[in-house]
């Protein structure tokens, strides 16, 4: 990269956490596909906010990572990647593509989700609260050692 004095200088480089969360995946990780997961189990109506969905997809804290997921869907997806948003309910693809944060208001407008007069959707009305999903073998460890149902006790 050429200075203002005209001296070529190495491009500077950014210091990433040590995570990864902040450099976008591959789209061949497996966070690409739990993103999509998560997304297509948000119904007509609801939002969620990138960081949401990230964490709902086992990757907290990086809703950039949720961000770049949805960006490399191709055209004419069937995942709903207009029910997801920005922190505060804002409709972040205005700066990327102003033709595409319409589109995704008219499509949440036409689900009934609802703006403020700063147009941003009312998380409190519209956020998406997913139900808590039980892992394998977590039902069998509340039950008290000797609650469990054997044949011999029936």
């Amino acid at each position: 990269m050429a200075s203002r004095d005209g001296a070529r200088h190495p491009r500077p480089t950014r210091l990433r956490r040590a995570t990864g969360a902040g450099a976008p995946l591959p789209a061949s990780s497996s966070a690409y596909p739990r993103v999509y997961a998560v997304v297509q189990r948000i119904p007509r109506g609801r939002v969620a906010t990138y960081g949401q969905v990230a964490a709902e997809a086992g990757i907290p804290g990086a809703p950039r990572v949720a961000g770049y997921a949805l960006h490399a869907l191709p055209p004419g997806s069937p995942i709903p990647w207009h029910r997801v948003v920005a922190a505060g309910g804002k409709l972040s693809l205005g700066k990327l593509d102003p033709s595409g944060a319409v589109t995704q208001r008219m499509r949440l407008e036409g689900e009934g989700v609802r703006f403020d007069g700063r147009g941003c959707v009312e998380l409190e009305r519209h956020a998406w609260r997913p139900r808590a999903r039980p892992r394998a073998g977590v039902a069998a460890k509340r039950r008290a050692p000797g609650a469990a149902r054997t044949r011999a006790s029936r």
